[in-house]
């Protein structure tokens, strides 16, 4: 690849005198001289072999070629302003990435409330989001993969910050034979048809969650999975009740009238990696989720 023949400093020259109205303008606004900045631009259009102003009247004004050139460069100097911002960020002690590993159950609203608060400061610090289910976040702790993390199991040997909980719900399509007895429901209704249950992500030492007392089980890897065979009637199953909220309203599907169980509450937790300090980016994005965690 090619080293560019124009530099940055040529393009903000060209900027000055199309913003400013001219070559003295421009001259004034950039403390050089005049003819040093007629020289720059005459350069830049040798260089291009392009033509980027002509002269209307006593006006220099730019051709079809350099206004679009012009637009570009824009960009240009834009990003090479922010690569420079980041790497005084990054000699400031900022960091450049921050990985974040989710439990899947996690309401994506709240996440979503938190990283969108955590743009405008973020300061080009990159989020690496991943998703992971029960004891797949506590690997990522671990391994020192994750620098936050969100978990609804309590991690020996870390401090956690409390997040608001979740509610898992019991749930079957509306025709499903266990509402279709019509009468309140006991675990022994529930013991001869299929549940629907979602694996464990960790591979160490993977967990089972919930009620687990039905004769056949089947095993899928993600919450959309799930949802969507329990409201074609294949099963029923616990799941969180913000990520069902339009199936239930729908009447796609329904909760099960058990006498105990139908609704269990799940704590949720922020985890920091407790190996490297936690730079400043690190902790604006933990604050903001933990403001964002309220209901």
């Amino acid at each position: 690849m090619k080293a560019p023949r124009v530099t940055l400093e040529q393009w903000r020259t060209l900027q000055a005198v199309v913003d400013h109205g001219g070559f003295a303008q421009a001259a004034e606004v950039l403390h050089r001289s005049q003819s040093s900045v007629s020289y720059t631009v005459a350069r830049m259009q040798e260089q291009l072999g392009v033509p980027l102003l002509e002269i209307a009247g006593r006006k220099a004004v730019l051709t079809e070629a350099g206004a679009a050139l012009l637009r570009r460069s824009r960009h240009l100097l834009k990003e090479a302003s922010q690569l420079e911002e980041l790497a005084w960020n990054m000699d400031q002690g900022w960091e450049a990435e921050v990985q974040l590993v989710v439990d899947a159950a996690y309401p994506t609203e709240r996440l979503a409330g938190a990283l969108k608060a955590f743009m405008p400061q973020s300061k080009g610090c990159r989020v690496q989001l991943r998703e992971e289910v029960l004891s797949g976040v506590e690997e990522c702790l671990h391994d020192g993969t994750a620098d936050l993390a969100i978990s609804g199991v309590n991690i020996a040997g870390y401090l956690p910050q409390q997040l608001d909980d979740i509610e898992f719900v019991a749930v079957a399509h509306p025709e499903h034979p266990l509402h279709l007895l019509d009468r309140a429901l006991t675990h022994n209704d529930l013991q001869s048809h299929l549940q629907v249950v979602i694996r464990d992500s960790g591979r160490r030492q993977p967990r089972d969650a919930g009620w687990l007392g039905a004769e056949q089980r089947w095993t899928v890897t993600n919450l959309n999975t799930a949802t969507q065979l329990v409201v074609r009637g294949l099963g029923f199953a616990w799941l969180p009740e913000h990520h069902i909220a339009e199936q239930l309203s729908r009447g796609s599907l329904k909760i099960l009238p058990l006498t105990q169980g139908a609704r269990r509450a799940a704590n949720m937790y922020l985890y920091a990696n407790k190996d490297k300090p936690l730079g400043p980016a690190t902790r604006i994005l933990a604050d903001l989720i933990i403001a964002h965690s309220q209901h």
